[in-house]
């Protein structure tokens, strides 16, 4: 191969194994279907959501009610926001509100959840958590959350928004977007703790 083709050779194909590596990391994403919470549904020490999106709390005030868990721990939450200004915290009996919903307001990455979680958990000496996050960041969120609690047995419950459209999603240009950024976020996060 002449020299003034190997650039664009590699260039191509670092390209298709991208490609590649985002289809598998779809298809890993499409296994990651939200359970139903059921009487047989596993309890864990705790529930822990990752804010983002209304359905996340959701899930997690419904883990809690259902007794999936001793507490319910929402990490990444605005500076100045409380439960009731949370989205998706309506309707929560106020005695849980009082005992088993703490609201962590230090991370502002997943990364930060990670470790955000992790001194939570050592507070209440939990070794066993459910995370509920969109089915998308869960990938990446369950990579961080073992590196930063290996000992830590975690469940993930993950949720899916209906704006994200997994049939066929490479027909959808938000599903793309949003699957290929999460991606090389993902990619990121591997490299940063191999590193």
């Amino acid at each position: 191969m002449k020299r003034g083709g190997l650039f664009p050779f590699l260039l191509g194909f670092a390209a298709a194994a991208w490609l590649g590596g985002l289809f598998l990391f779809a298809a890993r994403i499409q296994t990651f279907q939200e359970p139903a919470i059921t009487p047989d549904l596993a309890t864990t020490d705790a529930i822990v959501v990752l804010t983002g999106g209304s359905e996340r709390l959701a899930t997690g005030i419904a883990l809690l009610e259902a007794g999936r868990g001793k507490k319910l721990f929402v990490s990444g939450v605005h500076k100045g926001l409380t439960l009731d200004k949370l989205p998706g915290a309506q309707g929560l009996p106020a005695p849980l509100r009082a005992c088993c919903v703490t609201l962590g307001y230090q991370a502002g990455s997943t990364f930060g959840n990670a470790d955000e979680t992790k001194g939570w958990m050592a507070a209440q000496n939990y070794h066993s958590l459910r995370l509920v996050t969109a089915n998308y960041h869960m990938p990446r969120s369950l990579l961080l959350f073992h590196a930063a609690m290996p000992d830590v047995d975690i469940v993930p419950h993950p949720v899916t928004p209906p704006s994200v459209r997994m049939r066929e999603w490479w027909m959808h240009r938000g599903t793309v977007e949003l699957l290929a950024t999460e991606y090389i976020k993902f990619l990121f996060a591997n490299l940063r703790l191999w590193v």
